[in-house]
Parts: structure tokens; sequence; C-alpha cells
């Protein structure tokens, strides 16, 4: 009997040759109930999982290696900047090695030396202090009961502080902080010797980086990467060169004032105060400021109050007369550029950045003048400032037209438009 509902399967007859032929899709061309998923989508699944997993991995190492990363664009730099005199030694016929290690055996010497003299002479100036902080007590305890007709003693005021929590509490807070400073120091000490070396296998194997990283390009790009290289050396050195200038003009200004005050120790003080401003960015200036003053402090306090306001007036002199002029010329930069390249950098990387913002943006700037096309300008006075200037022209006329005109006139522009 043959089957009446529509829903039921048509039966299915046999082929001719022996096989089955296959089942037709059914009407409404919907996928049917055991369809099978695409092929792709799995492995859409796993990779996307796995490009997930890499980005993440990859934040993860970054963020680990930022450290590393910082000192090895520092230790580049430093290269960079040492690359002049180690070529012109290897130029006379002395290795890169041993040329690159002379060049760092007499900036430790000189920069053990100096730091062994000021720590004397701040050691001395500090037992000094100490032994003199109470007849600064009485100076100030005097001042006070004459000024304010009080009846202070010091013995009074060493009670007071001996009894007072603040004093507690600095003291214990002092204790446990000894440990994050000797944390702090053998860190400080790990990253020196980790810049120290980076630095010293950039500038000894300075040719051979070359070559490596030359070996992986066209011709063509081989020879932006080497000119990219010499202009980075060229204002790394000139903007090292320009530092330099201002802190031997910083040190012999600060050397003459220390000298009319007959604070001790005024070439030292000088030195100091020429390096530390100008090769700590930032707060370089008030690090250098502070020590003369704390020293003038103990030959006479009214001495700290002019080193201070010495150190303030100097400072604007340099920042915008003196170090325009030299940072342009040595690295080719406007001040404008500069100071914007600076702050930049140290939104970036901190002092790091502050201190190699400079060059970075000297070098960038020289190697991309090359490659952008310029035109002859025009000669037309606008682009030497000067504005063109139309009598009777504009705005002015239109309202010197109004005001002369009579009552029974017409608007000149009325009759032009009918």
């Amino acid at each position: 009997m043959a089957p009446t509902d529509e829903t039921d399967e048509v039966p299915q007859h046999a082929s001719p040759f022996g096989t089955t032929p296959p089942a037709r899709p059914p009407a409404d061309g919907g996928a049917g109930a055991n369809a099978r998923m695409p092929r792709w989508l799995p492995r859409a699944v796993v990779l996307t999982l796995g490009l997930y997993a890499a980005f993440q991995l990859s934040t993860w190492a970054f963020h680990q290696l930022t450290g590393l990363l910082i000192n090895i664009l520092i230790a580049f730099f430093l290269a960079l900047a040492i690359e002049p005199a180690v070529s012109w030694m290897a130029s006379r016929g002395i290795r890169r090695g041993a040329g690159t290690f002379l060049v760092f055996l007499a900036v430790m010497i000189v920069s053990a030396g100096f730091i062994t003299l000021l720590g004397s002479m701040l050691a001395g100036q500090i037992i000094k202090i100490v032994e003199d902080f109470p007849d600064y007590i009485d100076s100030v305890i005097s001042w006070i009961n004459t000024h304010f007709h009080t009846d202070l003693k010091r013995i009074d005021v060493q009670e007071g502080l001996l009894k007072s929590d603040w004093l507690r509490n600095y003291v214990q807070n002092s204790a446990t902080g000894v440990l994050d400073l000797s944390a702090q120091v053998l860190g400080g000490l790990f990253q020196l010797l980790t810049i120290t070396l980076f630095s010293f296998y950039f500038a000894a194997d300075g040719p051979r980086l070359r070559r490596a990283l030359c070996s992986v390009l066209p011709p063509a790009r081989q020879a932006e990467v080497l000119r990219a290289w010499e202009i980075a050396v060229d204002k790394t050195g000139g903007y090292l060169y320009s530092r330099g200038v201002m802190a031997l003009i910083s040190g012999i200004a600060h050397y003459i004032l220390l000298q009319a005050l007959e604070v001790p120790n005024a070439p030292v003080l000088a030195v100091w105060v020429g390096l530390v401003s100008q090769f700590i960015p930032t707060i370089g200036t008030y690090l250098a400021g502070a020590l003369p003053m704390l020293i003038a402090f103990t030959v006479d306090p009214w001495y700290a109050l002019w080193v201070l306001i010495f150190v303030v007036v100097y400072q604007q002199f340099e920042n915008y007369m003196l170090q325009p002029k030299l940072t342009s010329k040595t690295v080719d930069v406007h001040p404008a550029v500069a100071f914007g390249s600076v702050i930049a950098g140290t939104a970036l990387l901190g002092a790091v950045g502050a201190l190699i913002a400079i060059p970075a943006v000297a070098t960038l700037q020289a190697f991309l003048g090359a490659y952008v096309k310029r035109y002859d300008v025009t000669d037309d006075p606008r682009v030497h400032g000067h504005r063109r200037r139309v009598s009777g022209s504009g705005l002015f006329k239109r309202a010197r037209d109004v005001l002369s005109r009579r009552p029974g006139d017409r608007d000149p522009g009325d009759e032009a438009g009918s």
C-alpha cells in the first residue's frame, strides 16, 4: 500500500547498477539535524587562542624585561658617545678592545678620584656641623628670645625633641629603611655593571655589530643604516660636548662665587655643581645646589641664602641664553623642539628618557631630513615676516564707506547686485 502522508519517507529504489543513490537534501534547503560543523572552525578557534596566549606572553615578557631594555638603551648611547675616541685609537693602530678598555679605565679613575675627594670633604663637613650644632641651636634660640620676647632654653628644646613621638617614629622608620637602602644600593651597582658591560661590547665590537646588522639587509638599506649610525655618533658626541661646555662654564661661575664667600673646598664643590647639574636630568640642578648651600651654611647661614639666589639666577641664564645657543650649534635642534623632546622623554622613560631625548631627536631629524623633498621658497614678503598692506581694502574700506555715506546715497553693493 502506498504511503499517503506527505511527511513519511519515500522508499528508496535500488539502482539498476546495484548501488544505492545518495539521499536527497531536504526540500527547504536547510541543514539536516546531523549536519557537521565546518572544518575551518576548530582551526580558527585554536589559532585565535594561540594568538591571544602569545600576546599575553609577549606583554608579560616585555614588562619583565623593561629594566634590561632601558639598560641596553643607555649602554648603546654610551657606546655612541665614546665611539669617536675608540675610532681615533683604532686609526692609530690600537685594537678596539684595548682602546675601549683605556677609555673606560680613564673614566673610572677620574670618577673614583672625584668621589673619594668629595666623600672625604663631605664627611669632614658633616662632622663639623655635628660639632657646631649646639652653637647653632643657641644662636637660633637667642634670636627667637630677642625678637619674640620668650624665655626658651636649649635644655628645654633638647628634652622636648628627645621625648617627642616624631623623633621616635623617625628613628624606627630609619632602622627599618636601612635594609631597603642596602637593597637599592646593590641593585644600583648591578645595574651600573650591566650598563658598563653592554656599552663595552657595543663599542669594542661596533664594526662586527654593524656587519651583522647589514648582512640581513639589501645593499640600499645597508647604506641607510650605516648613514643613520654615523649621524647618531655625531649627534650624541655633539650633545655630550655641549653638556661638557655648559658644565665647565657652570663650574667656573660657581667657583668664583664660592671663592668670594670663602667657602672651603670651593674647587671640588664647583666641579660637583657643574657635573651634577648637567648630567643628571630634571633634579640635577637641585642636587647640585644643595651641597654648596650646606657647606656655606657651616661658614655663615647668610652665605647659604646667597648661594641659593645665585643658583636660581644662573639656572635661568643657562636655560634661556646659554643652552639654546650651544644646543643649536652642536646638535642642530631648535630650542622648542629640544624642550619638548625632554618632556616627552621624561614621560616615556623618566630620567633616562630626559637624558637621551635630545640626541635621539637630533639623530632622527638629521636622518629624515635627507628624505624630505625641498623646494625653492618664493620671494614673497610674507615669508620674511612682513605682511602685505593694501590701503583702503577689506573691512576698513567697508566701514569707511558706510560712515562717509550720506542719507540719500545707495549702497554700491546693492547697485552691483541689481
